[in-house]
């Protein structure tokens, strides 16, 4: 359920756009219902700010999950995930991970030198520091969301094609594939809005893991919008849905809105 939480919306949203920020800007920011069967388990935000880094003006985004009520009793969930990305090119200039699943803590910082393709992970709670190599363009798990939602290929993805990403997370990198299954108008707290449905899988080795049980649907517009996710977990279900949204920098398409 953990995994799920925190990748759920971060990973999730996953899935859309490249190389072009059309799809968002700055004082975009989402909330999240999720839910565990009829169980109103937690909530989700996603944020974009700015900061400076290395001189220059670039994206700062911030993930929080967080569980709610029983939920929080039985598991408590206090995640934060931020990221600075460039604003032209995408890449990643530096990530934040601060969880706290059921006692499982992490509290790290990853520093990127994409001219040398490598990532400086500084762990404080281990109190260690290491360097790892990665791929050349390579994201991590917040940038990826953002990546994808501006990327040039997404509308013109047949049924069955995917786009792959090199994250880097848990100080590896993995091939992040994301599947295009279709489109669909789904019924929302907004009215009815059309969608683009894809299923993200992640590489184990040198093989995609076919457990295609996690399910994002986005909006068929600009703003590429994830407004819900659904996993099938070994014990019940899981699905988070769009609860509000502001500062979106294109119109949002709704075919009948919601009386």
């Amino acid at each position: 359920m953990k995994k799920v939480i925190v990748l759920l919306v971060f990973f999730i949203a996953v899935s859309f756009n490249t190389q072009k920020p059309e799809a968002y800007d700055v004082g975009e920011w989402f909330k999240f219902r999720i839910h565990y069967g009829f169980i109103n388990a937690g909530y989700a935000t996603l944020e974009v700010k700015e900061a400076v880094k290395e001189n220059k003006k670039v994206y700062h985004t911030i993930g929080k999950g967080y569980t709610v009520g029983m939920s929080r009793f039985f598991f408590k969930v206090d995640d934060t995930y931020e990221s600075y990305f460039d604003k032209v090119t995408n890449k990643p200039y530096q990530f934040v991970r601060k969880i706290d699943e059921g006692g499982y803590t992490k509290n790290q910082e990853g520093f990127f030198n994409q001219d040398n393709n490598k990532v400086l992970v500084k762990d404080y709670k281990k109190k260690t520091e290491k360097t790892f190599p990665v791929t050349e363009n390579v994201q991590d798990i917040l940038s990826t969301f953002y990546f994808l939602r501006n990327h040039p290929n997404i509308d013109k993805l047949k049924v069955g094609e995917s786009i792959i990403v090199d994250m880097f997370f848990d100080n590896e990198v993995f091939k992040f594939k994301l599947k295009y299954i279709g489109k669909e108008d789904l019924k929302t707290k907004f009215g009815t809005v059309p969608t683009m449905i894809f299923r993200p899988l992640v590489q184990s080795g040198r093989v995609f893991k076919e457990e295609e049980s996690l399910t994002v649907w986005i909006s068929d517009d600009e703003n590429k919008l994830p407004l819900r996710i659904k996993a099938s977990l070994a014990v019940g279900s899981l699905k988070a849905d769009l609860e509000g949204f502001k500062g979106l920098k294109n119109p949002f398409m709704i075919k009948v809105k919601k009386k």
